[in-house]
């Protein structure tokens, strides 16, 4: 809830400037006043004084009082409202793979090799920043997946989550099917507008119990879109191996991609298959998703005022009255 002071007609306020000009023009130190008399010899002495400190208050009266009447007039309130953003409903669920071929050197980061999974990490942070008003999950998967965060708005949450995931920490191997298996059933009681799966690996189907396809097929059973990423050079790519003394040494390694099989995956439930073969592909290909599932957003404003005018008509007519009884009695001026 924020707070703020509005005018509903500002442009009264000009008016303000005038008082100045009238405050040059009476005089800085007020007009003539009329004073008791008790004798002719008093009356005598008010022709060496046109000014008095008296009528100055009273010019000074009299033009707080239509400064007060004039702020009155532009009807000054005290916005109290809120406003808050409706999003379009679309539920991502970010799956990736963090098997031990993700450790491949085919990628580059700020200009030096990296392995895929650093920059996957780092391209899908910046995906994430670029979603503020959608629900995003994470599963990471190798011989078998595992939750990284569920679905939630808290993305500096999913940012830290993110940060945390690392190669080793499920057995090794390639579970597409039971990834995909398991964002489904995490997207499955989402009661949200869109529901879509993107899919990041870097191989073939090796491990787990599911089928891609027909994992694929539940997705589609549900309304659930699938966008499926191959990541990885064409041809070879260079790997870091340790030999039993703990040495790292690079050696070739082939690079195998069911791209078919993402094809088909994606095909089934409505999604698009992609390729990143570098880093800049694979920015290019979140973007695309990026825009391809664009939220809607709706802003829904709610505004109550508190009106102030009073604060000012009051006393501003208070000062008027007053300065128009004291000119008329104890500050009347002679005739």
């Amino acid at each position: 809830m924020t707070e703020s002071l509005q005018f509903l007609h500002p442009h009264f306020l000009f008016l303000l400037l005038l008082l100045p000009v009238l405050a040059i023009w009476k005089g800085l130190t007020g007009r003539p006043v009329a004073l008791r008399m008790p004798s002719t010899d008093d009356a005598v002495q008010v022709g060496a004084r046109p000014r008095s400190k008296t009528g100055g208050f009273l010019l000074f009266l009299g033009l707080l009082a239509f400064a007060l009447l004039i702020v009155a007039l532009a009807r000054p309130r005290l916005g109290k409202g809120s406003s808050e953003i409706e999003a379009s409903g679309i539920d991502i669920a970010l799956v990736l793979d963090v098997s031990g071929s993700m450790e491949a050197l085919d990628f580059k980061l700020e200009g030096r090799p990296a392995n895929r999974l650093e920059v996957v990490k780092n391209v899908v942070g910046k995906f994430v920043g670029e979603r503020p008003n959608d629900k995003l999950g994470m599963v990471a998967f190798a011989g078998r997946p595992y939750l990284v965060s569920p679905l939630t708005m808290d993305h500096e949450f999913l940012s830290k989550r993110l940060e945390s995931v690392k190669m080793g920490q499920v057995e090794d191997g390639t579970a597409i099917g039971s990834a995909i298996a398991s964002a489904v059933d995490h997207l499955r009681d989402s009661d949200a507008k869109s529901r879509i799966i993107i899919l990041l690996t870097d191989g073939v189907n090796t491990a787990g119990a599911v089928n891609p396809l027909t994992a694929a097929e539940a997705a589609k059973a549900l309304g659930i879109k699938i966008y499926t990423i191959g990541a990885g050079t064409r041809g070879e790519a260079p790997f870091p191996v340790r030999d039993a003394f703990g040495r790292t040494h690079m050696q070739t390694v082939k690079v195998e991609i069911d791209e078919e099989m993402l094809r088909s995956v994606a095909d089934a439930t409505g999604g698009q298959s992609f390729r990143a073969t570098d880093t800049d592909s694979l920015e290019g290909i979140y973007d695309s998703i990026n825009t391809l599932e664009k939220t809607s957003r709706k802003l829904k404003k709610f505004q109550l005022y508190q009106e102030l005018y009073l604060w000012f008509l009051v006393p501003g007519i208070f000062l008027l009255l007053l300065e128009l009884i004291l000119r008329q009695t104890r500050f009347r001026r002679l005739p």
